[in-house]
């Protein structure tokens, strides 16, 4: 029997894990024979980020993401005690496999320009590293909630840029994991 994760009182099976970033692990669960990404908050040190409250602040950034217009996936459910978030499963290569594959289309950088813009405008960076953007039938989804006040030091073009083609930057991230 698969693992079970629940939220908000509802049980999903845990199909796989998807990633771990700084604040959560994502899983892809299912229920009902639909598909999910299930974030549970972890509280493991990263020496590189800061963070106060990290759901508190998942559904602010979501918040935030989601006035600018930014295309990400729906937050479905908030389970503030167990520190899970429910989302909606965006199904596709992520920017960060279509590099290493040699996948990566021109247009993908369009979009990910726009969506820098859209982002600055609204006094917002995103974390541009390739592994949280997914391609679904053509279209490009930002799939972390994750913002910031906007920094010129950490738009796209001064620093996302560098990992979304085989850079030497992203070249020594892959060989590091």
């Amino acid at each position: 029997m698969a693992e079970q994760m629940t939220v908000n009182g509802q049980n999903y099976s845990i199909v796989k894990l998807l990633g771990r970033g700084k604040g959560g692990y994502s899983y892809l669960a299912e229920r009902d024979g639909k598909q999910y990404v299930l974030k549970q908050i972890h509280h493991e040190p990263c020496s590189y980020y800061n963070f106060g409250n990290k759901i508190e602040a998942e559904r602010s950034d979501y918040g935030r993401l989601t006035e600018a217009g930014l295309p990400i996936p729906q937050m479905l459910e908030i389970d503030i005690a167990n520190e899970r978030i429910l989302k909606e499963y965006i199904d596709g290569p992520t920017i960060y496999d279509l590099v290493l594959e040699g996948g990566m289309e021109p247009a993908y950088l369009e979009q990910v320009r726009r969506m820098a813009e859209q982002a600055r405008r609204h006094g917002l960076n995103i974390d541009y590293f390739p592994t949280n953007f997914v391609v679904q039938d053509g279209v490009m989804y930002y799939i972390d909630y994750e913002c910031n006040g906007y920094m010129d030091e950490w738009n796209f073009e001064n620093w996302g840029i560098k990992y979304w083609s085989k850079t030497p930057e992203f070249l020594a991230y892959v060989a590091e994991h």
